[in-house]
């Protein structure tokens, strides 16, 4: 079994850091320099490298930078007494699981070995991702319709309305719908509607000729005619103003247009693709949508799923976008925990795959360490969570903002000794549930939950834990 590896210079700190890692029953090894450790790794691996930082001969960022560029994938705690923002910065940036300030709180720094040791055991377990991911993912019966709907419309021209919420992928579904057809060797224009002023809107989608308007002070080619032969996607279509649906219906009815201040009609070859997030047949009902138009562009309906009707694909999504963040920072990619990614699979996110991929971002620049738990995700999520399910006993919340919350509670009303109580509770918790998952097998349970046989007896009988089917 792999152990734990200490290095520092200071026996007191080696000394007490053997005694906490030997009370939790994890083997470990000490070093006094960094040249062993270095001596060391060319005969075994540990499972967790915990390093001072400023050590005589090789210093931790030393031994960091060496151990990652042969163990990528081992986690390394870095311990100073300087606890300065230049040492922090340094050993992240070097790619140190986490910082430990000195002098620390002995079962802060258990808790976080044992951490850096579920994260090294998993990275072990977990299969690689793949270098090439398909441009659109997804397993879910709702995501299938779509693929099949792109396939379907591969030899064809026809005009496509892609429909679904916000940060759904239509952009991504658009620019698959021209990859996939008969344009693809030809330009994939995309213009968002929301996104231009309008005034210069219609300069954009036609363009202008020379001193058409004040700062016109060359010939520009519109989206159109830079389109052309291929595919013009207009995103949020629903903003467009609605002067400019009665130029884009000529268009799409006769091919031809002029540039603003033009009088030359132009001939165009373009597939448009439009989008959007609003509901365009109640827009056509209040008059801010021209009918004639929405029916001209309604020709194939595509809609996308939210993420909320897609939950299954949350892993894979989850998985990629990790891995395409941390090809981006040039680090290694993140991995959830079980109970993290449940967590985030029950949450709302209302910005649906965009939301989740900046999330993935996030987990991967914020984070210490490679393992995603539950009290890592940002603040205003496990607010938002708490806040949702303030009536429910849902498995998936996080349990230590429903514990903090309690705590709080009881605070206020004017009790006291709550530390013992809760240490009494969850301790009868822990023991029982590990008790009923191996069928009442005391060496089993104690194996489990990391702690010894004599321990699990004694507090069995402290606790007053009924045994049924024990060994």
């Amino acid at each position: 079994m792999k152990s734990v590896w200490i290095v520092d210079d200071d026996d007191s700190i080696r000394w007490v850091l053997e005694k906490a890692i030997d009370r939790e029953h994890m083997p470990y090894k000490s070093f006094s320099s960094g040249a062993e450790v270095l001596n060391a790794l060319e005969n075994e691996q540990p499972r967790v490298l915990i390093s001072d930082i400023r050590m005589p001969g090789v210093s931790g960022l030393d031994l960091l930078q060496d151990v990652k560029s042969r163990f990528p994938a081992l986690p390394i705690i870095i311990m100073t007494a300087h606890a300065d923002l230049e040492s922090a910065v340094s050993a992240y940036q070097g790619g140190a699981f986490e910082y430990l300030a000195k002098p620390f709180d002995i079962s802060e720094a258990v808790d976080l070995i044992r951490r850096a040791m579920k994260e090294s055991e998993e990275k072990e377990r977990e299969e690689p991702v793949s270098a090439t991911a398909p441009e659109i993912l997804g397993k879910a019966p709702a995501m299938q319709e779509v693929f099949r709907a792109i396939g379907k419309l591969s030899h064809s021209s026809a005009m496509v309305l892609i429909t679904g919420e916000s940060g759904t992928g239509k952009e991504l579904v658009a620019r698959a719908l021209h990859q996939h057809s008969q344009r693809k060797k030809h330009p994939f224009i995309a213009l968002n509607m929301a996104a231009i002023p309008r005034d210069l809107l219609e300069s954009e989608l036609f363009g202008h000729e020379r001193g058409a308007f004040t700062g016109a002070q060359a010939l520009r080619r519109g989206r159109f005619e830079q389109a052309e032969g291929g595919t013009l996607f207009l995103d949020e279509i629903g903003d467009m103003p609605l002067d400019l649906q009665t130029r884009l219906l000529r268009v799409l009815s006769d091919g031809h247009f002029y540039r603003v201040g033009g009088n030359q009609s132009i001939k165009t070859d373009v597939r448009v693709i439009a989008a959007t997030h609003q509901d365009l047949e109640q827009q056509v009902k209040e008059g801010s949508f021209r009918e004639d138009l929405f029916h001209r562009l309604n020709v194939i309906r595509l809609r996308l799923p939210s993420l909320s009707e897609r939950k299954e694909d949350m892993p894979i999504l989850i998985r990629h976008f990790l891995a395409q963040s941390a090809k981006q920072l040039g680090v290694e990619p993140k991995r959830l925990s079980d109970d993290a990614l449940a967590f985030l699979m029950q949450c709302e996110l209302h910005g649906n795959v965009r939301q989740l991929e900046n999330l993935c971002y996030w987990f991967t620049v914020m984070v210490p360490g490679q393992l995603v738990e539950i009290k890592d995700m940002p603040q205003d999520l496990l607010k938002k969570s708490v806040s949702q399910h303030d009536n429910t006993t849902d498995v998936h919340q996080p349990w230590d903002a429903f514990l903090e919350k309690e705590v709080s509670q009881r605070l206020e009303k004017g009790e006291n000794s709550l530390m013992g109580i809760f240490s009494r509770r969850f301790e009868t918790v822990m023991i029982q549930a590990a008790l009923r998952h191996t069928k009442g097998r005391k060496n089993e349970a104690a194996g489990l939950l990391g702690i010894g046989r004599n321990t699990i007896t004694r507090k069995i009988q402290e606790l007053g834990i009924a045994e049924e089917n024990s060994d």
